[in-house]
């Protein structure tokens, strides 16, 4: 029997890796993961994960977890992954680069970005569908702007 740490660590794995649309679906990934649980449960372990549901770019709805521990850093798929899925349009002026999203998005792309450590990245900013991202002196925004738009799928 998993503890409620792994399974929720398990959760987080699902969520980042896959467009999970419902409860019932998570717990159907769960259960091909190993891991039984309950709706029940399911549903206070994403209460518990601040888990939240946003738009996708095709419209539909699926959760998403804005915020994992900072020393957890993120892999580079689940960032592309991310971008490709939520990032629309990037623009560039000086060092800040702007990056639309979906309505009730910009927070988890932020936040992939935040965990993913990308050079040249001093931080983000995240509205609603609006996001700022800051780059060093070094690598300037033009060039940061580049490397959101191959990560977005959009160069």
């Amino acid at each position: 029997m998993a503890t409620k740490q792994s399974r929720q660590m398990e959760i987080a794995r699902l969520i980042a890796g896959h467009v999970i649309t419902s409860q019932p679906q998570l717990v159907d990934l769960l259960h091909a993961a190993g891991t039984t649980a309950t709706q029940a449960t399911v549903s206070r372990d994403l209460d518990e994960l601040g888990a939240l549901k946003v738009r996708t770019s095709d419209g539909e709805t699926a959760y998403a977890i804005p915020e994992l521990a900072p020393e957890r850093k993120a892999p580079q798929e689940h960032l592309r992954r991310v971008m490709s899925e939520w990032v629309g349009e990037v623009l560039c002026s000086a060092n800040i680069v702007i990056l639309r999203t979906p309505p009730g998005c910009a927070h988890v792309v932020a936040s992939a970005l935040d965990r993913a450590g990308v050079d040249g990245l001093l931080g983000t900013v995240a509205g609603d569908d609006t996001m700022f991202c800051v780059a060093t002196e070094k690598v300037g925004g033009q060039k940061l702007a580049r490397t959101m738009r191959d990560l977005a799928g959009l160069s």
